[in-house]
């Protein structure tokens, strides 16, 4: 199983970006999909998780509102739309699927 998470980058506060996870020799089924960050010196947090068959979603107090998670079970690719980015939200971004995870992605919010 590989999970490819792209999408990350430099943005300025206020910014958008869209982070994509491409999963390869799974499929997703009723798989819960799911979207962690990790900022320097704190520990990962999960932000957002998808249910693949019914689209049922879950958010962390810290991104809802801001951020939506999506899958395109055609694809077997998971999304995060990210709006109104702060210097809070620059991390790693990781997605996890199973237990398995993505090398993770760099967003950087500047001020």
């Amino acid at each position: 199983v590989q999970l490819q998470a792209s999408g990350g980058g430099l943005v300025q506060a206020g910014g958008s970006l869209r982070l994509s996870c491409a999963v390869s020799g799974l499929t997703f089924g009723n798989s819960a999909i799911a979207w962690f960050r990790q900022a320097p010196g704190k520990e990962r947090e999960g932000i957002a998780c998808i249910v693949s068959d019914n689209d049922d979603t879950v958010y962390s107090d810290s991104v809802k509102g801001r951020f939506t998670i999506a899958s395109d079970n055609a694809k077997n690719t998971v999304y995060l739309q990210m709006n109104s980015l702060n210097t809070e939200d620059t991390a790693v971004y990781y997605c996890n699927i199973g237990g398995h995870w993505g090398q993770g992605t760099q967003v950087t919010v500047s001020s």
